[in-house]
């Protein structure tokens, strides 16, 4: 899956395709479907269940003090960020569809 945008837009759940032409789209979208269904293969099953416990333990149901830094904010924010993306992927590929993605296709 590649972007050519040059920005980050492509991280956000509503995302359009890469723009192009629409055999350029089907083919993103076929990708986005492959990378849905392979994540919720690789954490299928109890050792997958185990990682993802661990991963929402350190991250999603991780508080820090008052005393925490602005840098250290940041980081744990953006691990957040990246486990939330990871169980929606995981969530999508379970569910057999890329929902959002494949509702902006246009074709």
């Amino acid at each position: 899956m590649t972007r050519d945008d040059g920005g980050w837009a492509w991280f956000d759940d509503d995302a359009p395709p890469a723009p192009g032409n629409a055999e350029a789209a089907r083919a993103d979208r076929a990708d986005r479907r492959a990378l849905t269904e392979a994540a919720a293969r690789c954490f299928r099953g109890r050792d997958g269940e185990t990682v993802l416990a661990y991963l929402r333990a350190i991250t999603l149901e991780r508080a820090l003090g008052p005393g925490a830094g602005d840098a250290l904010l940041r980081h744990l924010e953006g691990q957040r960020q990246l486990v939330a993306h990871l169980f929606q992927l995981i969530r999508r590929g379970q569910d057999g569809e890329c929902r959002t993605w494949d509702n902006k296709a246009g074709d």
